[in-house]
């Protein structure tokens, strides 16, 4: 590869070529998926790399993007996350997709303010009550179309899925809402989440017919 190739950005005359191939991962897991969780296996090495030796590279890079480098030593997170007014993601979501973000979000402010562990866990029948009451004029998705709807969302690194031993109900699987969920959809307040569920309330008009 020739250095002054215009297809590479300026820094990558500077990039050993032993960190070149994992520079390439690391920008192409935070484009095609938002979100690197480096708590363990090669993430981690991924993380330190970017943290130690690359910030202000991604930084640069993903700046004309509109995308803001977020690095959490405490969840050993990094994160692309769009610089535009909040909630941009929400309309790269289908409708149910979206809804079932909001919930997963009052359910992670929710514990913020009454817990005092930082890990936010429900099962997914938690997770479907708490779509039946915060949209109650809206039917819930069915179990099967929901466990759909989560591995979305696990593929964009926003929550992990793990069903304990013995486990054969999905309503029983455990669902962690992870740190990238809150940081990519970030309510300033609890008014302003209102306001963007209320979007997706039917109208009283709507609802009679």
């Amino acid at each position: 590869m020739n250095d002054s190739d215009p297809n590479w950005p300026r820094f990558w005359a500077d990039v050993p070529d032993t960190d070149r191939a994992p520079l390439r991962e690391i920008l192409a897991d935070l484009l095609g998926r938002g979100t690197i969780i480096g708590t363990e296996g090669g993430n981690r090495d991924l993380f330190l790399l970017a943290r130690d030796h690359y910030r202000e590279h991604l930084s640069d890079y993903l700046a004309p993007l509109g995308l803001e480098l977020i690095v959490d030593d405490d969840f050993f997170l990094l994160q692309a996350r769009p610089r535009p007014e909040t909630c941009l993601l929400l309309s790269q979501f289908t409708k149910d997709e979206t809804l079932l973000l909001l919930v997963l979000w009052r359910a992670w402010d929710d514990h913020r303010t009454t817990q005092m562990s930082s890990s936010v866990v429900i099962t997914v029948d938690d997770l479907w009550n708490r779509f039946r009451n915060t949209f109650d004029q809206i039917e819930p998705p069915e179990k099967t179309h929901l466990d759909a709807l989560l591995a979305r969302l696990k593929r964009h690194r926003l929550i992990r899925t793990h069903k304990p031993d013995g486990v054969t109900q999905l309503g029983e699987m455990l669902i962690e809402v992870l740190p990238s969920l809150p940081r990519v959809i970030p309510f300033d307040s609890i008014e302003d989440w209102l306001a963007r569920a209320a979007l997706y309330q039917p109208t009283a008009e709507a609802s009679s017919n």
